[in-house]
């Protein structure tokens, strides 16, 4: 029975073009999964966007000489083209500039403010001594008053996991230029997080099978549930619906408090789009639809507890009750897939440090497929991963190109010498029967770990299965059968059937040379879609013109299963899938890579 499947990915800040690190935790992981998703025939819906508000973004376009929005319109095309690139094949893929976002982000709101759950408090608000602009939490750092850690952010420290305020910090220094903050008392609106304790841990509660590093860190999110500010004081952002608040020019919503919304208006967006504004409602209000929300291990806290909480609380369902907001009782989310860290060197991938490899970059040089394999299989999946060259180069050439590259080349080009299409299989043998066993059997294997997003266990069931047929052909030398043609098609056409099933197996991971082996098999068509980079109009601001990334996953043939290759299909002759790289490449890398500092 098909699923409705909602993919949530992490919406990627638009100050800066991303770098591998980044797709690492929310981009790569959450597109392999939407790709099976789809193969196993489910509806799969796969939203994103830029996030581009905040103080971050007008530090960004002070820098450059330009106004927030024209740095969030430089930058918002800039990361659609990396993530088109890599293959993304998101649904819609927008941002939060879209008049559609600041509707629905004012309409969550003002369904949260009359349920009770939002209030107005005066706190101490951090100021940059020098532009008199407030700082986000995020950008201020110092001592942790808890745990003494050095290096403990103004809302949490990452040690410990305690919630924190920026003026609890010990020695507090701004990120940006290493100035002591000046901290003024000023209004704000805060979301009542306390009044979710019930409700929410017994939500948290259930979940028992997330990743541990989500449930290592969610244990301890209950147990110290503040009251968190939802407004900040500056220009650039989503206007605040509210008497006495709407016309206030230095006040907008905090940054974090729109962009989780932006899973819900980007599933609004996309409806609208797509000519029935109500499409939404098969994932969002669907109690059979299944959220699945992909990260990194700094986004945890924003997934597991302030979205859940939002929607609790324009659900009516928070410990103070309420009535369900505008938009019905919206799906809390059922799994939270968070990825660790990408390191190099031991250190996280910095832009500001110069430890960063960019995505356009690698494209440029690998293309898309050796990036996506390497994160599945060698990603930060469960714990901190260190990239190395001499690790890409030894898996893409190893891998990459002499087991499966290799498979490929030889199965086809023999069968192609020898027949010219898919050779007549004769009396199968014991050892052909049992590589066609094998292979049929690692979709229902490969499959399983693929919906828990097992994505190093996935890809390693499918090399078995490409190591297994590089073995049968090396037992059964099919080049020496030249006096035995019958057997010697039979065993050519169970490397063939094998090749088959393996480029479904690998699709998901590797969907642009899957779709290079479906033709070199003789198949014609889209085999695994890929998306389309787009300008738009927004459909509520005349005249303005969005990047986005969307695409027709419809027609792809791909589907999740073993399916019997045809006989007498003419063959192409193949072409190398994946060039072997110069092993030098693996001590310093390309000549724009950086040196870890």
């Amino acid at each position: 029975m098909s699923t409705p499947v909602l993919t949530a990915v992490a919406w990627p800040y638009a100050n800066g073009p991303r770098h591998i690190g980044h797709v690492s935790g929310f981009g790569v992981p959450s597109d392999v999964f939407s790709r099976y998703q789809r193969m196993a025939g489910n509806r799969v819906l796969m939203v994103s966007g830029t996030d581009e508000h905040g103080t971050p973004m007008m530090v960004q376009a002070d820098k450059e000489g330009l106004t927030p929005q024209q740095t969030a319109d430089k930058y918002a095309r800039q990361i659609g083209q990396d993530l088109q690139g890599l293959g993304l094949t998101y649904d819609l893929f927008t941002r939060t500039t879209t008049g559609n976002h600041a509707e629905v982000t004012q309409q969550i709101f003002l369904a949260l403010h009359r349920n009770g759950y939002i209030e107005a408090r005066t706190a101490k608000g951090a100021i940059s001594p020098s532009t008199g602009r407030t700082l986000p939490d995020r950008y201020i750092e110092g001592t942790c008053p808890i745990c003494g850690y050095d290096g403990a952010r103004g809302d949490q420290c990452d040690n410990c996991g305690n919630q924190l305020d920026p003026a609890d910090l010990i020695n507090p220094k701004s990120r940006i230029n290493g100035e002591t903050p000046k901290f003024v008392e000023t209004e704000h609106l805060f979301l009542d997080l306390p009044a979710f304790t019930e409700t929410l841990g017994k939500w948290l509660s259930t979940k028992t099978d997330w990743r541990p590093n989500v449930l290592n860190f969610t244990r301890n999110l209950v147990e110290d549930m503040r009251p968190r500010p939802i407004t900040r004081d500056l220009d650039w952002g989503v206007k605040i619906p509210l008497d006495g608040w709407r016309d206030q020019p230095m006040k907008r919503f905090y940054v974090w408090f729109d962009a989780v919304i932006g899973y819900f208006s980007a599933s609004v967006e996309w409806a609208r789009r797509s000519g029935d504004s109500d499409a939404w409602k098969e994932w969002w209000l669907n109690p059979d639809a299944r959220g699945y929300y992909f990260m990194g291990k700094d986004n945890i806290t924003f997934h597991a507890q302030i979205w859940p909480a939002l929607l609790l609380g324009h659900n009516g369902q928070g410990d103070k009750g309420g009535t369900p907001g505008p938009f019905g009782q919206l799906n809390l989310p059922d799994e939270i897939v968070s990825s660790e860290f990408l390191t190099m060197s031991g250190s996280k991938f910095s832009t500001s440090r110069g430890t960063v490899i960019y995505v356009d970059d690698f494209l440029r040089e690998f293309g898309p497929d050796t990036l996506r394999y390497f994160i599945s299989a060698a990603g930060p999946e469960t714990q901190d991963t260190d990239f190395t060259w001499d690790e890409f180069v030894r898996r893409t050439n190893s891998e990459l190109a002499n087991e499966w590259g290799n498979l490929v080349n030889r199965s086809i080009s023999m069968a192609h010498k020898n027949v010219g299409s898919i050779p007549r299989p004769d009396a199968p043998a014991a050892a052909d029967e049992e590589l066609k066993a094998l292979s049929r059997k690692a979709f229902e294997t490969a499959g399983a770990h693929l919906q828990r997003s097992r994505f190093k266990l996935a890809s390693s069931e499918a090399m078995r299965v490409v190591t297994a047929a590089n073995r049968y052909l090396s037992d059964q030398e099919p080049w020496k059968l030249k006096d035995d043609p019958a057997r010697r098609d039979t065993v050519l056409h169970t490397a063939l059937q094998v090749v088959s099933d393996a480029n479904t197996l690998l699709t998901p991971f590797l969907p642009h040379s899957a779709q290079k082996v479906h033709e070199a098999l003789g198949g014609s068509g889209i085999w695994a879609a890929q998306p389309e980079l787009q300008e738009v109009e927004d459909l509520d601001i005349p005249g303005r013109m969005n990047p986005i990334i969307t695409g027709d996953y419809k027609a792809e043939q791909a589907r999740w299963e073993s399916v019997p290759i045809e006989v007498g299909r003419p063959l192409q002759k193949p072409s190398p899938l994946f060039p072997k790289l110069e092993p030098e490449l693996g001590e310093t890398g390309p000549e724009w890579a950086p040196i870890a500092k």
